[in-house]
């Protein structure tokens, strides 16, 4: 294929590639910093993502920078490791390569060993067109796009406020989903329409905005058990979101979202603005593995693997986060972190001659969830924690796993602004935000369809400079002409 491209071995030392630039791909790759390896990332974005802080991007607390750092910024002091931007779109086990693809371009890495790091997507339960209404909360992408949805939608009811028009459905907000992602986005949402925006709008009362949280599920934040959960669903309430419960999306559309019940009643909310939080898709890398090894998936996608996270055939190929199915592990971001640490040290071992470590233990740091400002819930060990101490601790917790220093001070000056004050420092938005998305389904490629092939490139461009040098001589020519003979503008005294 026209601009393909193979990444050699530029030495003899054991080649590492891995994939994924997420928690896992980061510190698989930096654990190998002192290891007598070459490591090369493979990653579909040049950043890595803090994905917990994905909502406070899409309500304006943070800037996507800030939980997003430039991933060649990261490891820019590890010597041993490179950064190559496309999305993994073949995995040669035999051969032991691995194909990535941008913009047409296509590059083929060779590997000694391999950690898979590709994650989860969000799931829609085999309703994908639901996407282009309820955008989900797994990227940038979507977290700009929302940011767009939601601030736009104020502004469009100000204008439908304004020439008489009922808004009720540009003032409803619905999340589908109570697990963390979900609550803490509806606790936002309620903090922006009822404290932020209270005061910058004439024609609305942001106060009067309807936000819901449904979910197919009986309680909310159920790995948190029924206690916790109940705490989490009283602070929402107080909040003034409403906590709808036992309720499947059935149908998602423009103007809404309908529901069923599982006594059979169904019901209708018209709301412009929904964000899905529901259920998450191992990356579609699974499969690939799965179908050369015959290791089996799970309904979410994930690849069964041995207690040391092979593949079982492939001792050389590691797959860690929240692509795998091991001991009912949980997929956070602990899981990943800790999954690829162990890669790395195993491949470490292996290189030096040490014997292997054993199986795969996680160690569970606890789970926590922010509802919103003095409010959140904790579970650490046999510790149920809630209101301003889990608040202070889900703020230590996920500034110490922030990437960057600087991005950690500019974090906690956002925090203070939005949560001891009532401004938001990331409110701009563009129309670009939340239809590009959409503009580049419609292409048959992608964004591919936009960039030229590269020997169609070539040949177009050879015959545009051929034509442009002559236009740009002729029109130089005109320039000096008209300059020498006096002919720009009216003389004084003409008129």
């Amino acid at each position: 294929m026209a601009g393909t491209q193979t990444e050699q071995a530029t030495g003899k030392r054991h080649q590492v590639v891995v994939i994924g630039s997420g928690f896992g791909g980061l510190f698989g790759t930096k654990a190998l910093r002192r290891s007598d390896v070459d490591v090369t990332m493979v990653a579909k974005t040049t950043h890595h993502l803090f994905q917990p802080l994905l909502y406070q991007v899409a309500t304006g607390i943070l800037s996507e920078g800030e939980i997003a750092p430039p991933t060649r910024e990261v490891v820019s002091g590890q010597s041993n490791a490179q950064v190559l931007l496309g999305e993994v779109t073949g995995i040669d086990l035999e051969a032991r390569t691995v194909t990535s693809q941008v913009l047409g371009r296509e590059t083929v890495s060779s590997y000694d060993s391999l950690i898979v790091a590709a994650g989860a997507g969000q799931s829609y339960f085999g309703n994908d067109h639901f996407a282009e209404f309820a955008p989900g909360m797994k990227s940038i992408d979507d977290a700009l796009e929302l940011r767009g949805r939601i601030f736009g939608a104020f502004e469009m009811a100000e204008l439908g406020a304004v020439r008489g028009d009922n808004v009720d459905h540009l003032l409803t907000f619905v999340v589908v989903g109570a697990g963390p992602t979900g609550v803490e986005m509806a606790g936002q949402i309620a903090e922006l329409a009822h404290r932020t925006l209270k005061r910058d709008f004439r024609a609305i009362n942001t106060r009067s905005a309807r936000v819901v949280l449904v979910d197919a599920a009986p309680q909310v934040l159920p790995p948190f058990g029924h206690k916790l959960g109940e705490k989490a669903k009283a602070e929402l309430e107080k909040l003034g979101v409403e906590v709808v419960l036992g309720a499947m999306v059935t149908d998602v559309d423009e103007r809404g979202i309908e529901m069923k019940f599982k006594d059979g009643r169904t019901d209708r909310i018209d709301t412009v603005t929904k964000i899905w939080a529901a259920g998450v898709q191992a990356s579609p890398l699974g499969k690939t593995l799965s179908e050369q090894t015959g290791a089996p998936l799970d309904r979410a996608g994930r690849i069964s693997v041995n207690p040391d996270l092979t593949l079982p055939g492939h001792p050389e190929v590691f797959v860690v986060g929240d692509m795998i199915s091991l001991d009912n592990l949980p997929g956070v971001a602990q899981v990943a972190i800790q999954g690829a640490k162990y890669a790395a040290k195993e491949i470490d071992h292996r290189i030096k001659g040490k014997p292997a470590q054993g199986p795969f233990k996680y160690f569970d740091k606890g789970s926590m969830a922010i509802i919103s400002r003095f409010r959140a819930v904790a579970m650490v060990g046999k510790l149920r924690l809630t209101g301003v101490i889990a608040w202070l601790m889900w703020l230590a917790v996920h500034l110490v796993y922030i990437t960057g220093f600087k991005n950690r001070i500019t974090a906690v000056l956002h925090w203070f602004v939005s949560f001891l004050g009532r401004g938001r420092s990331e409110r701009t938005t563009t129309e670009q935000q939340i239809f590009a998305r959409s503009a580049l389904a419609r292409l048959k490629r992608g964004a591919t369809d936009l960039v030229s092939e590269p020997g169609a490139y070539d040949a177009a461009r050879a015959l545009l400079e051929t034509t442009r040098r002559a236009e740009l001589e002729a029109r130089a020519a005109e320039e000096a002409r008209l300059t020498d003979a006096g002919e720009r503008g009216v003389k004084v005294g003409e008129r």
